[in-house]
């Protein structure tokens, strides 16, 4: 029981701490706290007081651990369905008028409070009464496993991403059901024994999803925070190089200027031709700098309100003179109204098509598909190519800064970066899920509240 005390209350404060105003993590990680309150019960009740009373310990001692444990015992018996149903509530995106939302918890509480006061108190074969809370602990769950299965995920990364909480969080909570109220409503007490390894079984799922596909959000949080150190660092350090090789690059023009009025004077035709080469090079290291800094500079977002598939389009047209022999397939949810930076979400829509585009250069069958779909919270944008897709290596180094997979072609590996910079200031986010052989696909997803979309007819 020690493993399901430190491995639910770990994932309690893990979710917790990745994302304390989300509502969804709130209750998950209440459900965590709860069911590892039941675990400190057993272990209160296997160990800790057999062990104390083998030391002699006092009676207000060992009264003490009782309560402890009759507490630790209660919350988990009351707390597991109760967080479990709010968590699957907020999880699945269920429509609720703002009055229902804020009373919903008080209500769902009437039945565990209706138990306290009105059942007998905690003994440890009857922690609870069994053949009366069986009759709404186990609906709660229920219906708790059924909006979490019902949530409509697109078809995309967050699909994944679904189904490892649905793994996580389903089976032991289903068995919990089970063991800790179905049976025991039956005469079969203290079946409790037999969740760990379902708990561990969840846990497990946990932590492989967490550096896979992400859980709850929490990949993604994590990749943030490194990108968005990453281009600061970038940022920071481009700045500085632009005002050394700008100060630098003034002075080489200068004396180059003077050096070509002398050669030019003087009709020194080899000189001249060296200071021209001089100028063209410092020219040169300028424009360069400059369009790094463009790309790292932190943006400033000039939001306008228009069509997202309107946007789409234009973006889409410039694009078609590098892209004559690639098959376009176009769907788009129509009259999405929102308030974005047009200029620079075109852009970094643009750079995602124009990599697709370059990457399946190669490919007499390249073909190329764009999407707009809503769901209940956010818009995604989906570009999928059937170029050559990447490996594992490739895609973790996809974001970095000044990483470039087209060798010789000039790139700076500034494309990526930017488009994932415009879509962090919109606090929406840019993910992609691509293998070797089966092309790439990225999503920009802008959360409908933050860019204040709205469907027009």
């Amino acid at each position: 029981m020690l493993f399901v005390l430190i491995a639910l209350w770990s994932i309690a404060a893990i979710v917790w701490i990745s994302e304390p105003g989300s509502a969804v993590n709130r209750r998950l990680g209440g459900l965590a706290f709860t069911g590892g309150t039941g675990a400190l019960a057993a272990m209160i009740d296997l160990k800790w007081l057999p062990q104390a009373e083998e030391a002699g310990a006092g009676q207000s001692t060992l009264r003490l651990l009782y309560e402890v444990q009759a507490l630790s015992s209660i919350s988990s018996y009351y707390g597991i369905p109760y967080f479990f149903l709010l968590f699957a509530i907020a999880y699945s995106g269920l429509r609720l008028s703002r009055g229902l939302a804020v009373a919903l918890p008080v209500l769902l509480l009437i039945p565990i409070i209706l138990c306290i006061f009105l059942t007998p108190y905690y003994t440890i074969y009857y922690p609870i009464s069994f053949k009366v809370v069986v009759w709404w602990a186990v609906p709660y769950m229920l219906t708790g496993a059924v909006l979490v299965l019902s949530k409509r995920v697109p078809p995309s990364v967050y699909a994944r991403t679904h189904w490892t909480v649905c793994f996580a969080v389903l089976p032991p909570a289903l068995f919990c059901m089970f063991m800790n109220y179905i049976l025991p409503s039956l005469g079969m007490l203290r079946m409790w024994v037999y969740n760990t390894w379902l708990v561990g079984l969840g846990a497990a799922v946990f932590v492989i999803g967490l550096f896979t596909y992400g859980f709850m959000g929490m990949r993604v949080l994590i990749q943030r925070r490194r990108y968005d150190s990453t281009l600061r660092a970038v940022t920071s350090g481009t700045a500085m190089l632009n005002h050394a090789i700008k100060n630098d690059a003034g002075k080489l023009r200068l004396f180059g200027e003077k050096m070509k009025r002398h050669a030019i004077a003087t009709s020194q035709q080899e000189l001249l031709a060296d200071v021209e080469a001089v100028l063209s090079a410092s020219r040169h290291m300028e424009e360069m700098v400059r369009r790094v800094h463009r790309r790292t500079e932190d943006l400033e977002l000039r939001p306008e309100r228009v069509e997202l598939s309107s946007v789409l389009r234009e973006a889409l047209e410039l694009a078609k003179p590098s892209a004559s022999s690639v098959r376009l397939e176009t769907a788009f949810a129509e009259g999405w109204q929102c308030e974005v930076d047009k200029t620079q979400l075109a852009e970094a829509f643009g750079n995602i098509v124009t990599n697709a585009i370059q990457a399946m250069s190669e490919r007499d069958d390249a073909m190329l598909k764009v999407k707009l779909t809503a769901t209940k919270r956010e818009l995604v944008i989906e570009v999928a190519d059937n170029g050559p897709g990447m490996d594992r290596e490739q895609r973790l180094q996809a974001f970095e800064p000044f990483y470039s997979t087209k060798r010789g072609s000039g790139s700076f590996g500034l494309g990526l970066p930017y488009a994932y910079h415009v879509m962090s200031k919109h606090k929406g986010s840019l993910t992609m899920r691509s293998r070797p052989g089966e092309g790439t696909t990225f999503y920009m997803t802008l959360p409908k509240r933050a860019v204040k979309a709205v469907r027009m007819d």
